[in-house]
């Protein structure tokens, strides 16, 4: 655990270092509060405590800014060789998967804490739903856990950041997208299967304030499979440099 906990807080100033942090910080801020205060929003006007439009708006701009985050956690390690260091120091992949997992978890918890501010400000506004607030914030961070899983299986596929910031955006898209595509455009089972897929379905069930377990454990079955598969690759990329 303690080797996790060092991994994980080596990654998150790795992230503020290489100025990471600052621009996701700076745009996922400047994208919600344009959206929800400005554009589209327009709360003051509209006159209503929901905070749907952020999350909304946070919905599509954490699934491009994660692959961001991401694309150099383990690729990078490859490709300077720093993988194989790690690993003489009593550290594990599982250790390093999971570091690294908790790093960006963490860097995208900071990004969401800094927009409580919304939720005050509107609170103020009139009677904000306090359970559809706190099951759209668990969705976003649940999402987000997902979405790490799966950039640090396409980051442990190559060591180029580049690669794996399309991969892991190809596979985010068919969360993301396709399967609620294939869903609206299909009928029955086939419909029922593609919904329960794609994320979209369970996001906007817990962001209406619905915290279902099915939800809750689709979400974390998915940040799972990435580090679990992302923990296979590097055992196997181990092997072959040896």
């Amino acid at each position: 655990m303690k080797s996790i906990w060092i991994i994980a807080k080596r990654e998150l100033s790795a992230f503020f270092d290489s100025l990471t942090a600052y621009i996701l910080l700076t745009l996922f801020l400047g994208l919600s509060g344009f959206f929800t205060w400005i554009a589209i929003g327009d709360v003051f006007l509209s006159k209503q405590a929901s905070l749907r439009v952020f999350f909304s708006i946070a919905y599509w701009s954490l699934f491009f800014f994660i692959p961001a985050i991401t694309m150099r956690m383990i690729a990078e390690e490859r490709r300077s060789g720093t993988l194989e260091l790690l690993l003489t120091k009593a550290v594990t992949h599982r250790h390093i998967v999971l570091g690294k997992f908790v790093g960006g978890l963490m860097l995208i918890a900071i990004a969401l804490l800094f927009t409580l501010p919304y939720v005050i400000t509107i609170a103020s506004i009139g009677n904000l739903d306090a359970g559809a607030t706190f099951g759209g914030y668990l969705a976003l961070f649940l999402m987000s856990a997902a979405y790490i899983g799966i950039g640090l299986f396409a980051s442990s596929l190559t060591d180029n950041q580049i690669v794996a910031f399309l991969l892991s955006l190809t596979i985010g898209i068919l969360f993301h997208w396709i399967f609620g595509m294939i869903a609206g455009s299909s009928t029955g089972t086939i419909a029922s299967i593609f919904s329960e897929l794609g994320m979209s379905y369970h996001f906007q069930s817990m962001a209406r304030g619905v915290i279902d377990l099915k939800d809750v454990v689709y979400f974390l079955s998915l940040a799972f499979g990435g580090t679990f598969l992302s923990e296979i690759l590097l055992n196997k990329h181990n092997l072959t440099t040896k």
